[in-house]
């Protein structure tokens, strides 16, 4: 998908413009392609531009081009560091050696540079920050604690800005958009999760062009200690913050007898398989989607991080998603895989797609998507909507037959 030269488009420009200057807000957000990966970025888009010009591509409004709402924001001129200090701890209960110099990404992070170092020596509680620190970086880009676009900014109207308690007394703010009035896919809400970091409001080009092209709604929900929610990041509290947000859904009146699809990102798809494997037997969640998740975060930490390989086993948070798909079986499942992903090794995908136990299961490889580019990919959208499709007209064959 890419902008086109049609008069409506040329017309867009002043909102494309106000989306820009909203985005540029979070330039150094890493979910959205467009805003990162600035070590990558100019290569990145040249192959990308190539590519277009030697291939067709459809005609698009501004509504369904998520080019138009995130190809034109201008990127930094060098790539930013995030240098982490040595440690004033003197506690010897665990000892770390890293001795590495180059940029290296986590999940969806921009480029950390871990200086060389002498050995820390980190007590117990202090590694256990450290670790939450890199999972779970809340609080990158800067202000991403307090500055959350709203649906608004990117011209959606018909929303809600919730706050939804949960069981263990934190407040978790989310936004429900609404799909296109009459539409046939109104009746099917998408429930998101994005990467592990940034807040719900750096997602809302992605919400809307699912609005915008498949016609769904969207409930876009915020994890503890991100956002405007309240509370620490962790992968107990995590799987609270799912289940209180599709708990929501189900006594929610509008949205109680709507077809649930539940979609994650990276570590959004660690979150989203944990909750359908859980809550599967119910029968509202018609469909999992999956883009660019990992087997486990211990298994992801060598690749990541090569010389914290020999420390896996210290880390607490482990999203064991590997062990966890196979006792999904009975709600169909969409597999998205950047084949250039730099972060997630893309044969993770691949062993997730192969031990699936999904009654239905479909696998979209996407040539030149890496972690953050891949939601721009031609075929992204197009694979989620036929997706979508599949499922939710197979279950209603069903509910024919029975």
């Amino acid at each position: 998908m890419s902008s086109s030269n049609s008069p409506a488009s040329q017309s867009s420009n002043n909102y494309v413009e106000q989306t820009v200057s909203v985005l540029s807000s979070v330039a150094s957000y890493m979910r959205l392609p467009a805003l990162a990966s600035t070590v990558r970025t100019p290569k990145l888009l040249a192959l990308k531009s190539q590519s277009q010009n030697q291939r067709p591509r459809p005609q698009s409004s501004p509504d369904t081009d998520i080019n138009a709402l995130l190809h034109r924001v201008s990127l930094p001129s060098s790539p930013r560091y995030y240098t982490l200090s040595k440690s004033p701890y003197t506690t010897p209960l665990v000892s770390i050696s890293i001795s590495i110099s180059v940029p290296v990404f986590f999940l969806s992070l921009p480029p950390f540079h871990y200086c060389s170092t002498r050995i820390i020596i980190l007590p117990r509680p202090a590694l256990t920050t450290c670790i939450r620190a890199l999972i779970y970086p809340s609080n990158i880009p800067a202000n991403s604690r307090s500055d959350v676009p709203k649906p608004s900014d990117f011209g959606l109207s018909n929303f809600e800005e919730l706050y939804i308690p949960t069981d263990d007394g934190e407040k978790l703010s989310a936004f429900y958009i609404r799909g296109p009035r009459g539409h046939k896919n109104s009746n099917i809400t998408i429930l998101m999760f994005h990467g592990n970091a940034g807040n719900i409001g750096h997602r809302l080009p992605i919400a809307r062009m699912i609005i915008n092209y498949i016609g769904c709604n969207v409930f876009m929900l915020e994890y503890r200690g991100y956002g405007s929610s309240t509370g620490q990041p962790d992968e107990s509290g995590l799987n609270i913050d799912a289940q209180t947000g599709l708990n929501y859904l189900r006594q929610r009146a509008e949205t109680r007898d709507h077809k649930l699809m539940v979609y994650g990102q990276s570590l959004g798809g660690a979150v989203a398989i944990k909750l359908v494997s859980k809550n599967q037997e119910a029968g509202d969640i018609a469909g999992l989607i999956l883009e660019n998740t990992f087997l486990s975060i211990r298994k992801l930490i060598p690749s990541v991080v090569p010389p914290a390989k020999y420390l896996t086993l210290l880390c607490h948070q482990v999203w064991p998603s590997e062990s966890v798909l196979p006792n999904i079986t009975k709600v169909p499942t969409l597999f998205i895989s950047g084949l250039q992903d730099e972060i997630v090794p893309p044969k993770h995908m691949k062993q997730l797609y192969e031990i699936s136990a999904a009654p239905t299961k479909r696998w979209k490889p996407l040539p030149a998507g890496d972690h953050n580019s891949s939601v721009l990919e031609e075929g992204y959208f197009e694979a989620m909507s036929d997706f979508i499709a599949e499922v939710t007209d197979d279950q209603e064959k069903e509910k024919t037959r029975s």
